[in-house]
C-alpha cells in the first residue's frame, strides 16, 4: 500500500493522474487464489523454465530480479503476480530469450519502479548514476519479449532541486530483437532508452499497444524501433517557457538506415496547444557522426504538437534539417503542413520502404 501512496503522489505532482493511470491502478497485492491468472501456478508450471514471483510470498520468489538471476539457459518465462516491484532490473546478456509476463491483464497492475536520476549520488560515494544508470530497468540480453507491463521512473524534478542531471530512465533496453505488447513506460525526461549494446550493432526493437509518457527526449537512442499502435503522451511540465517537452531523440548511428519508426500511433499532450515538438536530433559525444532517422506515418498528431515547427535542435550544429526527419499520411491538428519546409513529407513510393518488415527484416515479432 505504501508504494502506491507514493506513486500517486508523485503522479499527481506530475499533473500526470489522468494519464499515467498509477493512482488509477489496481491495489498491489490483490486477495484471490490465483495470482497468477491463467499462467499456472509454482505447482502447475506452464513450462520447467517458468518462475512466479509475488512480494507475498506465493510464487518462487519475492522480487523480479531475484527471478531473474534464477532463471537459467534460454527462453525463461517470468510470470509477475500484479504488484508494485520497487526495484531495480537488470537483465544480463546471458539471459537470452527472457520473457516477462503480467498476470494481469491490465498493464497498470504489474509495475516496476524505481527513483534514481542522471544527478542521484551513488551509495558508496563512486559519483552520480549518470543517464544509463539512472535506468529502473536495463535489458542487454537479446530476445527479450514483455507483455503487460508498467515501466517506470518515479523520480520527480520538484521533489530534488539540488539535482541538475534530471534524466530518469525507466527502461534501457539494447538487446537485438527485443518486444513489448502492450507494455506502458513511465517517466519524465529520457523516460524510454531504446538503444543498442555498441554503435556498430543495429540493434531492432519492436513495440505495439504501447503507450510512454514523459516531457523532455522522452524516447531516445539509436536503436532501429518500430512502434505501432502506440500512444505517446506529453505531460504539462511546470515550466514557463515552450516547447515543455520533445517526443522523441534519436541518436541513429549513420551506417544505419533505419532509426525509429512510428506507425499509425497517438500523439496526445497534456500542456496548452503547441508545446511540444515531435521531435530532436540528439548527436551524442561518443557518435559526432550521428545522423539520427525518425519517420512518424499514417498516425493522429493532437494539437499539443507544434504544427508549424514540430522539430527543433538540441545543439545548433547539428541541426535537424540535416538529419532524416520525415513523415507520411498523418492527421489531426497538430499535422497540418503549414510551413513545408518545416515538415519534410515522404512520397507514396518512399513510404513503402518505412514499414515494419523494411525496419525489423527476418524477425517477426508480431507474429
Amino acid at each position: 500500500m505504501t508504494s502506491y501512496v507514493a506513486l500517486a503522489r508523485r503522479s499527481l505532482l506530475a499533473g500526470a493522474l489522468a494519464t499515467a493511470g498509477l493512482a488509477l491502478a489496481p491495489r498491489a497485492h490483490a486477495t484471490g487464489r490465483a495470482p497468477f491468472g491463467r499462467y499456472g501456478s509454482p505447482s502447475k508450471r506452464l513450462t520447467a523454465q517458468t518462475l512466479y514471483v509475488d512480494p507475498l510470498g506465493r510464487g518462487d520468489h519475492t522480487t523480479v530480479q531475484a527471478a531473474v538471476d534464477a532463471a537459467s539457459g534460454t527462453g525463461s518465462v517470468l510470470v509477475l503476480a500484479p504488484a508494485v516491484y520497487r526495484e531495480t532490473v537488470s537483465v544480463p546478456d546471458a539471459r537470452t530469450g527472457l520473457t516477462l509476463i503480467g498476470a494481469s491483464e491490465d498493464p497498470r497492475a504489474t509495475v516496476i519502479v524505481y527513483d534514481n536520476a542522471a544527478g542521484t549520488p551513488k551509495p558508496d560515494g563512486s559519483g552520480t548514476y549518470g543517464t544509463s544508470g539512472s535506468a529502473t530497468t536495463t535489458v542487454r540480453a537479446a530476445d527479450f519479449t514483455a507483455h503487460r507491463i508498467t515501466f517506470a521512473n518515479d523520480w520527480l524534478r520538484a521533489d530534488h532541486p539540488e539535482i541538475t542531471g534530471t534524466q530518469a530512465v525507466a527502461i534501457k533496453v539494447m538487446g537485438d530483437r527485443s518486444a513489448f505488447h502492450h507494455c506502458r513506460f513511465l517517466g519524465h525526461q529520457d523516460t524510454l532508452y531504446s538503444d543498442t549494446l555498441s554503435l556498430p550493432v543495429f540493434a531492432r526493437h519492436y513495440f505495439s499497444h504501447c503507450y510512454a509518457e514523459g516531457d523532455v527526449d522522452f524516447v531516445f537512442g539509436r536503436a532501429t524501433s518500430v512502434f505501432e499502435h502506440c500512444r505517446f503522451h506529453g505531460l504539462d511540465r511546470d515550466v514557463d517557457f515552450t516547447p515543455k517537452g520533445m517526443f522523441f531523440a534519436p541518436s541513429t548511428a549513420r551506417a544505419n538506415p533505419h532509426g525509429y519508426l512510428a506507425v499509425r500511433c497517438r500523439f496526445t499532450s497534456g500542456a496548452q496547444d503547441a508545446a511540444y515538438k515531435l521531435a530532436r536530433p540528439w548527436v551524442p559525444s561518443s557518435d559526432p557522426t550521428a545522423r539520427p532517422s525518425l519517420v512518424v506515418r499514417d498516425s493522429v498528431i493532437g494539437p499539443g504538437t507544434d504544427a508549424t515547427a514540430p522539430y527543433t535542435n538540441m545543439a545548433s550544429g547539428h541541426p535537424w534539417q540535416d538529419q532524416r526527419f520525415a513523415e507520411y499520411a498523418n492527421t489531426g491538428p497538430g499535422a497540418r503542413v503549414t510551413v513545408p519546409e518545416n515538415r519534410p513529407q515522404l512520397t507514396r513510393e518512399q513510404a513503402g520502404s518505412h514499414t515494419r518488415a523494411a525496419y525489423l527484416g527476418d524477425w517477426r515479432p508480431h507474429l
